[in-house]
């Protein structure tokens, strides 16, 4: 079973080297790994060159920010499973790959997702957070539960029947793709319970007061979108997040 996963770059450098070294690690063999590189300024492209031997492919060309690179990165993919691997996270673990496998195999599901662990910006082996996903119910999306998109691995066949990221949404299109394929499409789902990623802390969606309006403007359109009610299912989804800073 072949896994495409994908990684979006512009100016990586500083952080792309524990991305490439969490991937070059794995024990699982059948991956194809896809880098797609907005044409960095820095050293990213060296760096990739350098320092990872399991690179499938690196497209690299001008796009419109990171769900289109992602978006580039889905249509090159020829793995029967596709997953995104961003440029300041990593697997927590060498048989991080091994275990989506199995746990698609062992399931027989679409989609699989697992629990995400926050580190510090600095220091990969200090948490922050930690989102513990819990088992999967569809009636979970209506209480704005979500999983963690970065351990979110799908049937590539699913991205060409249902859609990839509408670039409509700047901030929350990985939000309203999840809505899409699992509460309008009713994707069969498998939890993993196990930390399959660390990403690191400082995303674009909490850098400041105006993406945090942005983003929860965009929940409201992913929400209406899918035809779901906004109101309880937006409070309790930013709700849900603060138990994540206790289990540190």
């Amino acid at each position: 079973m072949k896994v495409s996963i994908i990684t979006a770059t512009y100016n990586s450098a500083k952080t792309i080297s524990d991305t490439l070294r969490s991937l070059e690690e794995q024990t699982y063999q059948n991956i194809e790994y896809i880098i797609v590189d907005g044409v960095s300024e820095d050293d990213t492209l060296k760096v990739i060159q350098s320092e990872c031997s399991r690179v499938s492919a690196v497209i690299t060309e001008k796009d419109e920010g990171l769900y289109d690179a992602l978006n580039k990165g889905i249509e090159a993919s020829t793995g029967e499973i596709v997953g995104f691997l961003h440029s300041d996270d990593l697997f927590a673990y060498p048989g991080a790959v091994q275990d989506i496998v199995e746990t698609f195999q062992k399931n027989d599901s679409q989609a699989m997702y697992a629990d995400l662990e926050y580190v510090a910006k600095h220091d990969t082996d200090k948490r922050i957070r930690l989102w513990t996903s819990g088992e999967y119910s569809r009636n979970k999306l209506k209480m704005g539960w979500m999983p963690p998109h970065p351990t979110f691995y799908m049937k590539r066949k699913l991205y060409e029947q249902y859609g990839t990221f509408d670039l409509s949404f700047d901030i929350s299109a990985d939000y309203d793709s999840l809505l899409r394929y699992l509460w309008v499409n009713n994707v069969s789902m498998a939890y993993l319970p196990k930390v399959l990623i660390k990403m690191r802390v400082g995303g674009v969606s909490n850098r400041s007061m105006s993406s945090i309006i942005q983003k929860t403007k965009e929940d409201v359109r992913a929400l209406k979108k899918s035809s779901l009610s906004w109101p309880k299912a937006l409070l309790i989804k930013n709700l849900s997040k603060l138990p994540q800073f206790t289990k540190k």
